[in-house]
């Protein structure tokens, strides 16, 4: 009679098994060499007090992991815009405010080895520790592993791309790029300003060719004219 034994898996170390919940739940990723996410989230602060090593190389691999990442992202989402604007919005996605960000929303300080009794900015190393555990997945396993980890669960529980796109494209820039390909003339018009209980309201229109395209308002002469731009795009098939 043939029996068989099933597979009982090692029993994890305390602290692995805290860092394999984290990074299954945050990164979508289970660690198989733990000593890369031990020094993935150890801090200069505490490594220099205990001989430890640390994530600071692996930070700097990470950076140009998510870098290359986000590019093939981008690349593949917007096919037709040119290299100008796809560095534009990447500098956007990957900038140390965002990456901060993303990092303490993560809360990675939670698993974070770090000198408790420092003065230290906690999003500033949650952000650093993020991009150090991008490059221990990526030497734990390989680069496709850390676009699904990207794409799968940082994105779309941390990082709105539509909202960062909205926000911080510049908007009237692209309208005269697209103008001067097109040659045609384009004008901002302030049709309306009125101060409403102490704040100014704008409303700007675009002229293109003469014809009125996209209005805009805004708190600021700058804002209505992204607005208006903005919309003006839009009416015009470019966005």
């Amino acid at each position: 009679m043939l029996v068989l034994f099933p597979f009982f898996r090692k029993k994890l170390a305390k602290e692995d098994q805290r860092i394999e919940d984290f990074m299954w739940e945050r990164f979508g990723y289970k660690p198989k060499r733990f000593e890369l996410f031990h020094r993935a989230l150890t801090h200069k602060s505490i490594a220099n007090q205990d001989d430890r090593i640390s994530n600071e190389r692996l930070e700097f691999l990470g950076d140009s992991v998510l870098d290359t990442v986000i590019a093939e992202m981008l690349y593949n989402k917007f096919p037709e815009e040119d290299e100008g604007y796809l560095t534009k919005v990447k500098s956007k996605l990957v900038n140390r405010s965002t990456l901060s960000s993303i990092g303490h929303e993560m809360k990675i300080g939670s698993v974070l080895n770090y000198d408790k009794g420092r003065s230290i900015r906690m999003e500033t190393i949650e952000g650093n520790a993020f991009e150090a555990i991008i490059g221990a997945i990526y030497l734990d396993s390989d680069l496709a592993t850390v676009q699904k980890s990207v794409k799968d669960h940082i994105f779309i529980k941390y990082i709105d791309v539509n909202q960062v796109l909205e926000e911080e494209i510049d908007f009237k820039s692209r309208l005269y790029i697209w103008s001067q390909k097109n040659r045609l003339g384009i004008t901002f018009e302030v049709f309306s300003e009125e101060n409403k209980g102490g704040t100014w309201e704008y409303k700007i229109r675009v002229i293109v060719n003469e014809t009125e395209y996209g209005i805009g308002t805004g708190s600021s002469k700058k804002r209505a004219e992204q607005s208006a731009a903005r919309e003006t795009l839009m009416l015009l098939g470019e966005i």
